[in-house]
């Protein structure tokens, strides 16, 4: 602790004596009677990020307090620069740097304590050509700013369990959770939760989601709250009110990291002007098995390189907002034809595969910096081949690797180096809660390596069996205090720290409304939809003009979207929505009345995309009725080409969000010219490949 100066201090000591409480300084009085025992720059913490853009870095000023917790300050303080001529700072914290060279020491006090961090504008050291002068920012260090070496020091054993625990309150009592709840609240503040994840049914609108998250912030009570969501993009996005970017498959098919880092940095933004501090993305899975159920388009594609390349782009783009990225599905779920919401998958490949293809990506976003890990629900036996007693049926089963020693510590901590966070799925998927009781599975999972148990099944129930744990040693202490100094060092390098005065609600709700869905982040969800949009096939059908006259558009799922979208280009246009193996005699008559014939796919599993699937079947009786050529559209999986090959045309546009039907259309009549390239194989019959990955045709 470093206080002003001594004789200062006696003398505000003894002007406190003579004045009535009335007017001595706020914070003063809030040092004085709340336990505050220091005032640091939380840009001094070692744990913390310091990042200089546009020549300008925010400070934050922290209050100490005696228990070891900290919260962020912004009242009650001066900030002062010694040399304005190389940095000025204002009244808020932020430092501009002014372009001449030297050093300045920035300042803060709340009248009691002080802090000072260096900034610098100098040469930055280069291999070739004259030093490029930039600014720097250079850490005061010693023992006052070990914050969360003195937070672990002084929490309770519920408290340091509780940063490890994070529950979902999708719903209340039948109803979908979009308010505080009393109860939410409390369980919040009895359980010292660490973090809350939320769901579609939780964020509506941009209003509502910003009062939410803030009142999930004001409930957590002394070391801020990891307040997250799976906002993958495509066919994962939770935000209602947000923008809905191109998913993943999209972005690899568009083969820019550019633009993969622009999807990272809308989503950052949008998230970020909600209060939501943490996204479960992105999915870093290699989906190279075409029959993958749970993954297929969130992954970027079936090439390991360039998984990793769009992958840290992406978490690029969440990060320079300040929400902490997590790369999933640990060691990789991309090849099993099992979904783990299900059952419980394999991949048996060894140790030379997996480095050459599943772990790749995930290394990539480790050496780069990736905030978390998420966990695969899913066996790996020639990495740990340990088998347990299932609980459903007594059956002797592999250990997952969420609650495999071998894969979290052994693989990813000692052999892959990583020593961020690490979080399981959720634990009440069925590969985990059919197999494993919930305390069980918990604690399985800390005893893994797992620093945060996600939507453990009983948040009472859990947290008192992990008490017990603790206690009894079937926990040991030491792993759950490695654990909890890994969450609070995200937190301190996200900074998602207690705000002593929060922003108000209307200021943030309407920050948040000039970002969410803002016309700038709708520019790049259209130009991201359209540079993925890729065309498979085309035997001279496309682009179609307004000389065909009558065009058809069939099909079942999102059809209705399709067609919105052509006819906003060719106004006589007729749809034929159906789930039906067959046409009807009138809409048979439609079809042989038709010009072109536009028909859409959507498929999710094996099933349908096969042979005697109504939608297969009906493409296949079109195809041999109409002499019209027919343009295959695989709304959601590139693979539905698969099943009607023989088809005159196949676009693959990878999501069912307007963006994608709209750049379908545009590339259909020749106003997008397609660029995308295929990033996965499509495989034909008897082991042939039916389209190269990296197939792109053009006009």
């Amino acid at each position: 602790m470093k206080r002003i100066g001594k004789c200062l201090f006696i003398m505000v000591l003894a002007f406190c004596m003579v004045l009535p409480a009335s007017m001595l300084g706020v914070q003063v009085d809030a040092a004085e009677k709340e336990g505050v025992t220091d005032l640091v720059i939380l840009e001094n913490v070692p744990q913390s990020d310091v990042t200089v853009k546009d020549h300008q870095v925010d400070l934050t000023a922290l209050n100490v307090y005696q228990d070891g917790h900290f919260t962020k300050v912004i009242e009650g303080l001066e900030w002062r620069s010694k040399n304005k001529k190389v940095a000025t700072v204002d009244e808020h914290g932020k430092v501009t740097f002014t372009g001449k060279p030297g050093r300045s020491w920035v300042t803060v006090t709340n009248g009691i304590y002080e802090d000072r961090i260096a900034v610098d504008y100098k040469p930055a050291p280069s291999s070739k050509g004259k030093p490029e002068v930039k600014p720097f920012i250079t850490k005061e260090q010693g023992e006052r700013y070990h914050l969360v070496q003195h937070a672990l020091e002084n929490m309770t054993m519920e408290e340091k369990v509780g940063q490890m625990l994070m529950p979902d309150f999708r719903t209340w009592d039948g109803e979908n959770v979009t308010e505080m709840l009393p109860e939410i609240e409390q369980l919040v503040k009895d359980y010292h939760l660490g973090g809350v994840i939320l769901f579609r049914e939780n964020v509506v609108t941009t209003e509502q989601t910003a009062k939410l998250a803030a009142d999930y912030k004001e409930a957590s009570e002394k070391y801020g709250l990891l307040l997250t969501i799976d906002q993958e993009g495509g066919i994962v996005t939770r935000l209602q009110s947000g923008t809905d970017m191109p998913g993943n498959m999209a972005v690899g098919a568009a083969r820019s990291e550019e633009m993969a880092e622009d999807v990272g940095g809308v989503i950052g933004a949008e998230l970020e002007s909600l209060g939501i501090n943490m996204n479960f993305a992105p999915v870093m899975d290699v989906n190279n098995n075409p029959d993958n159920p749970v993954i297929g388009v969130r992954s970027f594609g079936e090439n390991p390189e360039l998984v990793g390349r769009m992958g840290v782009a992406y978490t690029k783009g969440l990060q320079k907002h300040g929400v902490a990225a997590t790369a999933k599905h640990f060691p990789g779920h991309g090849d099993t034809a099992v979904d783990s919401h299900l059952g419980l998958p394999e991949v048996p490949y060894d140790r030379k595969r997996l480095e050459e293809v599943e772990l790749y990506p995930f290394q990539q976003a480790m050496d780069r910096g990736i905030d978390a890990i998420m966990t695969a629900h899913v066996t790996f036996p020639k990495i740990d081949g340990t088998t347990v007693t299932s609980k459903k049926d007594g059956s002797e089963i592999a250990l997952p690797a969420t609650l495999s020693e071998e894969v979290l510590t052994g693989l990813m901590r000692d052999q892959m180096n990583y020593d961020g966070v690490v979080i399981t799925d959720a634990l009440n998927m069925k590969a985990i809660a059919d197999h494993f009781g919930p305390v069980d599975a918990v604690i399985r999972a800390i005893n893994a390596g797992a620093d945060i148990a996600l939507m453990p099944v009983g948040l009472e129930e859990v947290a008192e069996g992990v008490y017990d744990a603790v206690e009894s040693g079937g926990i040991p202490m030491e792993t759950v205090e490695e654990s909890v100094e890994r969450i609070l060092t995200l937190k301190m390098k996200r900074g998602i720290i207690k705000e002593e005065t929060p922003q108000s609600i209307e200021d943030q709700i309407e920050e948040a409304q000039q970002v969410v869905g803002s016309e700038e982040h709708k520019a790049v969800e259209k130009e991201a939809a359209e540079r993925s949009i890729t065309l498979v096939k085309n035997d001279d059908v496309l682009p179609l003009d307004s000389s065909d006259e009558n065009v058809v558009v069939i099909g079942n799922s999102f059809i209705g979207d399709l067609a919105d979208a052509v006819s906003a280009y060719h106004s006589n246009t007729t749809v034929i929505q159906t789930n039906a193996p067959e046409l009807t005699e009138t809409e048979k008559q439609i079809v042989l009345e038709a010009d072109k014939v536009i028909f859409g796919t959507y498929t999710y599993n094996v099933f349908t995309r096969s042979e005697d699937h109504p939608q297969m079947q009906l493409i296949h009786e079109v195809m041999e009725e109409t002499d019209a050529e027919v343009i295959g559209i695989g709304i959601r999986n590139p693979y539905d080409i698969m099943a009607y090959p023989e088809v005159d045309a196949y676009i693959a546009q990878y999501g069912f969000r307007e963006a994608s039907f709209a750049a379908t259309a545009a590339t259909i009549f020749g106003e997008n010219n397609p660029s995308g390239q295929l990033p996965v194989t499509i495989p034909g019959n008897n082991g042939q490949v039916l389209f190269e990955y990296g197939t792109s045709l053009n006009y």
